[in-house]
C-alpha cells in the first residue's frame, strides 16, 4: 500500500490529497528517509510524519484494506510517540497567554475616532 493511501486509512490525515502534499513536503519519513507519495509500505516499517509541530513516530504492523474506524486504527499501527512532543505543544499554547489580549493597549483608529467623538461632544 502507498504511504499516502497508509497515512489516510490509519486515520493520521483527514484526505488522501492532504497526505501527498505532506510527502511532498518532506514531512513523511520511512526509516529515516524522506519519501514519496507513492513509497510502498511494508510491517515493521517505522514511520515519521510531522503534523501540526509534533512528530508522530509510529511502527507498521499491518496493511488494512480501506479506511478503517477510529476504534480500530491500534491493529494497524503502534504508536511510539513520546510524550514530551505533547508537552512541548502545550506548553507553546500556554505561551500565547503571555501576549496582550486583543482591545488591550494601543487605541485602534476605531478607538481614537470613538474618543474624538465622545470629547467634541461633551465642548
Amino acid at each position: 500500500m502507498r504511504i499516502d493511501k497508509y497515512l489516510w486509512s490509519t486515520r493520521y490525515f483527514k484526505t488522501r490529497n492532504i497526505g501527498t502534499v505532506a510527502c511532498k513536503k518532506g514531512q513523511v519519513k520511512i526509516n529515516e528517509q524522506v519519501v514519496k507519495p507513492s513509497r510502498e509500505v511494508y510491517p515493521m516499517d517505522k514511520i515519521v510524519v510531522r503534523k501540526n509541530q509534533i512528530n508522530y513516530k509510529l511502527t507498521v504492523l499491518d496493511i488494512p484494506n480501506s479506511r478503517v474506524g477510529a476504534k480500530l486504527v491500534d491493529i494497524y499501527r503502534k504508536d511510539t510517540t513520546p510524550k514530551e512532543a505533547f508537552e512541548h505543544n502545550e506548553l507553546l499554547q500556554y505561551s500565547k497567554d503571555y501576549y496582550r489580549k486583543k482591545g488591550t493597549g494601543r487605541p485602534t483608529k476605531k478607538d481614537r475616532r470613538d474618543i474624538d467623538g465622545y470629547t467634541d461632544e461633551s465642548e
